[in-house]
């Protein structure tokens, strides 16, 4: 089975090779670029056009993008991997309590610029184990841009998806939560989403990894990939 990458906020194809790697050379898996200058749903289509019919893995802001896919073109999604992702925000007002708090922090990039956004956005706690070696920082500096990184904050952030709570009771394709163990917000949504979902989702929390699990694990998310 083809296997389609998308990277998460910040980061680029590249982002990716570590698992790639881990993969190894037989593996027939691709990683995509997140497409520029369009809106959440429209980011999604694309990456399916580009992609075709595959197994779909997307981390965080990659995940919501297949996620929202594998929604809108089933046909296209023959399995699903979710990596520290997130079906939405349901309530409509934290919605746009995100997407006002996002929309400050384009304007944050706009006044200060990339570098220190990038410096702050990776000193999150949600980030503390990954390594500042494994980061990539030097990579999301030559793969972004000012204008990139406030279009992925004001039309890929969560305050501007669709909630796909209610929706994921219709997926049928199987389905592969992954999260990493000192993650505690996303395990407890990956538990959530799987028991929406219905039997064909299954949860993995890979040890000794956080939220960027796939740059901190690369072999173990690659041999969950291998494992099908």
């Amino acid at each position: 089975m083809r296997t389609i990458l998308v990277h998460g906020f910040t980061q680029t194809a590249d982002s990716w090779d570590p698992v790639l790697d881990a993969l190894g050379p037989a593996a027939d898996a691709l990683a995509v670029e997140v497409p520029e200058a369009l809106d959440f749903e429209t980011t999604a289509a694309v990456i399916g056009a580009r992609g075709g019919q595959a197994r779909y893995v997307g981390y965080s802001m990659g995940g919501r993008l297949c996620l929202a896919l594998a929604l809108e073109r089933p046909d296209l999604v023959e399995s699903l991997v979710l990596v520290s992702a997130s079906p939405g925000i349901r309530d409509p007002r934290e919605r746009a309590a995100r997407r006002a708090a996002d929309d400050q922090l384009a304007h944050d990039v706009e006044r200060d610029g990339l570098d220190p956004f990038l410096e702050r956005w990776l000193a999150q706690p949600l980030f503390a184990s990954l390594p500042r070696e494994q980061a990539g920082l030097d990579a999301r500096r030559r793969g972004n841009s000012v204008e990139r990184v406030t279009h992925q904050l004001r039309a890929l952030g969560q305050g501007a998806q669709p909630s796909y709570w209610d929706r994921l009771g219709t997926l049928t394709m199987p389905v592969l939560l992954v999260t990493g163990a000192y993650d505690r917000k996303y395990r407890e949504l990956a538990e959530t989403m799987a028991a929406a979902i219905g039997s064909h989702a299954r949860t993995v929390v890979v040890p000794g990894a956080g939220h960027a699990l796939h740059l901190e694990r690369p072999d173990a998310l690659a041999a969950l990939l291998h494992e099908g």
